[in-house]
């Protein structure tokens, strides 16, 4: 990956990685040994800042946070091109699924909605399961985000039929093509690819889609992946969010003295 990143470097400016991207996707089953894997935490953080400076790059990593004894985050942490470390955001939306079972590893995040500063501009950085809800994509918009960002890794298991697998991967999709329209902001998502199986048997396994893309302001497909592990370069214009943002004046629009019931679980 260290490898890929240099090459990378060549042409980006910014290089979004995928979720836990270092690890196997443990969260596959419960099991207390897998919290091994942030005992390196700190060395982790490490290697990173070393990876963001030879590259001299903006870069978006996922990594298994460590905070205190019995204490742990899914965290994006975003290194400067000198290697410092720009922010951080700790993933809010936790998972409880089959084959998903995040809520045993992880404590939701406390660090709210906010855009993290880089030299190549404010990044809305959130993580997969985030990507679901409209709340967190609006509120980053709303705080001066100039893209939004998830590291993600969905898939489908082996076991479920082949057209509710498609439907998943297209609905992934449309949800987030609408955060781009209805924010008037990029949307980039790298997702994990390929097969991991499942060590407690309770099913094959997972197959991750890939199909990492990148969204202009007007939610139209910039660049889009396969299925196997690739580079993939694209490039966003700032200026575009103005100018689309003029036509379709969503945020002017907004009834924001009707919305205060959304802050309420459900209302009966």
């Amino acid at each position: 990956m260290r490898d890929l990143i240099k090459e990378a470097s060549q042409k980006a400016e910014l290089i979004v990685l995928q979720e836990l991207h270092q690890s196997p996707y443990f969260p596959i089953t419960e099991n207390p040994n897998n919290f091994d894997y942030a005992e390196n935490f700190e060395d982790d953080l490490k290697f990173w800042s070393e990876v963001a400076k030879e590259s001299r790059v903006v870069l978006v990593t996922s990594l298994f946070e460590k905070r205190a004894e019995g204490l742990y985050h899914n965290t994006a942490f975003v290194f400067e091109k000198d290697g410092t470390i720009a922010g951080k955001y700790r993933k809010m939306h936790i998972p409880d699924d089959p084959a998903f079972y995040e809520k045993f590893y992880f404590t939701e995040g406390d660090l709210g909605f906010k855009p993290i500063e880089t030299s190549v501009g404010k990044l809305g950085v959130l993580i997969c399961w985030d990507q679901w809800f409209p709340e967190p994509a609006r509120l980053m918009a709303m705080a001066g985000a100039e893209i939004l960002i998830y590291p993600t890794a969905i898939g489908w298991l082996d076991e479920e039929p082949v057209v509710e697998q498609k439907s998943q991967k297209r609905r992934w999709k449309t949800v987030q093509e609408a955060h781009a329209i209805t924010n008037g902001i990029p949307v980039a998502t790298v997702n994990r690819v390929g097969f991991e199986k499942d060590p407690s048997q309770n099913f094959k396994g997972i197959t991750f889609w890939g199909g990492t893309f990148l969204l202009n302001a007007k939610g139209e497909t910039l660049i889009e992946g396969g299925e196997s592990e690739e580079i993939l370069y694209g490039e966003i214009s700032k200026k575009e969010s103005d100018e689309v943002r003029r036509m379709w004046p969503f945020f002017r629009d907004r009834r924001i003295t009707e919305y205060a019931n959304l802050s309420k679980r459900w209302l009966d």
